[in-house]
């Protein structure tokens, strides 16, 4: 099925009011947050109409199709991998993604760091922080992110930017909104304790968008709420 263009210009366009909305309601500005456009299962064509479209960020959940998509792309993006990224293919996401968000084990961030140097790059990341306590999500546990991130801080070539976390699971704005503000205070702690820069905070998709930017998101994730259901 051939992708169609007119329901993603109409689909930006409402995303675009939502958010101006909640930023209207919160005393935010529009242009404090970075709508990401999630192209896991998606062609590259589909890509490309992101940012011709001015959506220059694009996340992907899995390395090797990333990856595939990057080799192809004509257009310059940031490609950020937001999905769960498994240690033995670390050295290929470092070297193809502009930011790793998904960053959810001390192993992990370790291996990135070591890949980096060797590729001679400073690399941006993101921890995931399972915040909703969901057993099905990835992500640090909300008690231990401290210790955690006062030990990378000590990795040369990684650099922290900020926290991301995905709501819990089954979609209920209650707790997305939990989860979600629970994400800030820690980021603002963090901020205190450590006296440290978290400017990032990765939140928020199609259906939890407001609740996010009312907790000061600064990228919402958004797939299916711009381009449609994923083809099979």
């Amino acid at each position: 099925m051939a992708f169609d263009h007119r329901s993603f210009r109409q689909n930006l366009a409402r995303l675009r009011d939502r958010i101006g909305s909640a930023c209207e309601k919160c005393g935010r500005s529009p242009d404090s947050i970075d709508l990401m456009a999630v192209t896991k299962g998606f062609p590259l064509e589909v890509a490309a109409t992101a940012v011709g479209a001015g959506l220059t960020t694009l996340g992907e959940n899995r390395v090797q199709e990333g990856v595939a998509k990057i080799g192809e792309a004509n257009f310059p993006a940031n490609w950020e991998l937001i999905g769960h990224l498994q240690s033995n293919k670390a050295q290929l996401a470092v070297k193809c993604f502009q930011r790793i968000q998904s960053v959810d084990s001390v192993k992990l961030a370790k291996r990135l760091n070591r890949m980096a140097a060797a590729n001679r790059k400073k690399l941006p990341i993101l921890l995931q922080v399972n915040t909703g306590e969901d057993p099905g999500k990835f992500g640090f546990r909300t008690e231990e992110t401290e210790a955690v991130l006062h030990r990378l801080l000590g990795q040369n070539s990684l650099v922290v930017q900020g926290l991301m976390t995905i709501a819990p699971a089954p979609p209920e704005l209650d707790s997305a909104r939990q989860s979600f503000e629970t994400l800030r205070r820690l980021r603002d702690r963090l901020e205190e304790r450590l006296a440290i820069q978290l400017p990032e905070l990765s939140m928020g998709m199609t259906f939890d968008l407001e609740p996010a930017i009312a907790a000061g998101s600064t990228c919402l994730r958004v797939g299916t709420g711009l381009f449609g259901p994923r083809p099979k």
